[in-house]
């Protein structure tokens, strides 16, 4: 059966392996930098630093020429700013649909989750990668009409979230498996919590990976 393998590295960033390529979403400041060793494309979900980490993701796409990124115009532009080659950025909103790499992403979604209402939300767009693999960065965007997905990466704990929230999106997205993300400003004792409440009220497979531990996930 045809699948690829995902791989998570601290926070937000995970990395997608298929056919010899390697894609990667939210390289941020609180991401092990390795997640972009060998990547050949790059999607973000919003500006936030501990989603991209402006400089490094810069200097990867000034090394590497044949790497590519998609993420929302506000990413495009602090990029190309720090000196990011322009002809490599794409920018992406909500309702898209292109392929990264060799893989087929559909961006969903426009809004990053509210932090607080005195505080206008920026631009996040989730990424449905190869029809499987569901990333929402800092939203409970839900996939698209008719998607089965079969791994969704969710986040956890945040400013902008309550544990409970985590709980529902997992049950309305109903994917085989959840990944927890979006953990780094947790103790031990917080990722055992979250771990606990959520692996046992999400109504799906729970399942929280050390950095670089592999997750087969089989494609369509």
């Amino acid at each position: 059966m045809p699948s690829l393998t995902l791989t998570a590295w601290g926070h937000a960033g995970i990395r997608l392996e298929r056919d010899g390529r390697t894609l990667v979403v939210d390289p941020g400041t609180f991401t092990d930098p390795r997640v972009l060793a060998g990547a050949d494309a790059v999607l973000v979900t919003h500006e936030h630093p501990d989603h991209v980490d402006v400089p490094r993701v810069a200097a990867a796409l000034t090394d590497d020429p044949a790497l590519e990124l998609w993420a929302p115009a506000s990413v495009v532009e602090q990029l190309t700013d720090a000196g990011a080659p322009a002809d490599r950025l794409h920018a992406v909103d909500g309702g898209a649909s292109f392929d990264a790499a060799g893989f087929a992403v559909q961006a969903v979604g426009h809004v990053h989750a509210t932090i607080h209402p005195d505080l206008p939300p920026p631009a996040n767009v989730a990424y449905l990668v190869d029809g499987v693999v569901l990333h929402p960065g800092d939203s409970f965007t839900p996939p698209p009409a008719g998607a089965r997905v079969e791994v969704l990466a969710l986040p956890v704990a945040a400013p902008w979230l309550k544990l409970s929230e985590s709980v529902d999106y997992l049950r309305q997205v109903a994917p085989r498996v959840a990944v927890p993300i979006h953990d780094a400003i947790l103790n031990d004792a917080g990722l055992a919590l979250v771990d606990r409440v959520a692996g046992g009220l999400g109504g799906a497979q729970y399942r929280r990976l050390a950095p670089g531990e592999p997750l087969e996930v089989p494609l369509p």
